[in-house]
């Protein structure tokens, strides 16, 4: 079968887009598939988004190199703080695999309409609204090596709903250990280590699928595209949550969906 054809401005333009919001709690998903909406474009695909999350795979990597070279290094000392974390990020990423596994056609096929988007931007969007209106008001001391076993899997439970458009992995971890009293930094912090190995085992259980749908070109300039934006955001987030709250995000996320769903309602866009 021969690769679809996708222009290299649309395969970068998706880099540019899964960069700018895989990390910034507003979802990458739910923005690749609006964007494909409006600039006339078929929908890649859940498959090419995970491809694409490559990218911004190893520029989380590139990030937090320190941090993940201390966890290697520790493996084989589960006692230590590092290895300790290192194997929390293990067992909190078993949630997701076993789900994104079990539900792979119906993620693929079943969750891609825009209707769902507007639902799943706006209530995740009241959510964080709260929780982070709450964490301001309390005085959150707890460190990311502070997390229990527990807490871990409790957070990797919470990122399970980002296999649904529109939730937001950063979204629905950093939420979630905000609730359970990390600081915004370092809720921030683990959520980006714990997206590393589920990212990397979705995109390279998509790779050959996608490879022989659309072929090397557009995949390595999306990637190329995705790896340079996505390290900017996790370094601009990461300065912002030190000062900041997510409030901002949340109302954003709210607004969104609701514009989005009187974009539907008014028959200006296609639900699917």
């Amino acid at each position: 079968m021969l690769p679809l054809p996708m222009p290299l401005w649309f395969a970068g333009l998706l880099g540019l887009v899964q960069g700018l919001t895989e990390f910034i709690p507003v979802s990458s998903n739910a923005h690749l598939r609006l964007v494909s909406t409006l600039v006339g474009q078929k929908d890649a695909g859940a498959g090419f988004t995970a491809v694409l999350q490559l990218g911004s795979l190893v520029a989380v990597i590139a990030y937090f190199a320190k941090d993940l070279l201390g966890m290697a290094s520790h493996l084989a000392r589960p006692g230590s703080p590092e290895g300790r974390l290192a194997w929390q990020i293990a067992a909190a990423t078993l949630p997701i695999v076993v789900l994104g596994l079990v539900l792979r056609e119906q993620i693929k096929d079943d969750t891609r309409s825009l209707y769902l988007i507007c639902g799943t931007w706006i209530v995740v969007g009241v959510v964080m609204y709260v929780v982070d209106q709450r964490a301001a008001t309390s005085s959150a001391t707890k460190s990311i090596m502070g997390l229990t076993w527990t807490d871990v899997m409790i957070i990797g439970g919470a990122q399970c709903f980002a296999l649904l458009p529109g939730v937001s992995r950063s979204g629905a971890t950093i939420c979630m250990a905000l609730a359970l009293g990390l600081t915004r930094s370092d809720a921030a912090r683990f959520s980006f280590l714990l997206a590393i190995p589920a990212v990397a085992g979705a995109g390279i259980l998509e790779s050959r699928e996608v490879f022989k749908n659309y072929g090397l070109p557009p995949i390595f300039v999306g990637i190329a595209v995705a790896t340079v934006t996505s390290y900017a955001a996790i370094a601009w987030l990461m300065k912002w949550l030190g000062s900041h709250q997510l409030a901002g995000f949340a109302i954003y996320r709210i607004v969104a969906g609701i514009a989005l769903l009187g974009a539907l309602l008014a028959g200006w866009l296609p639900a699917l």
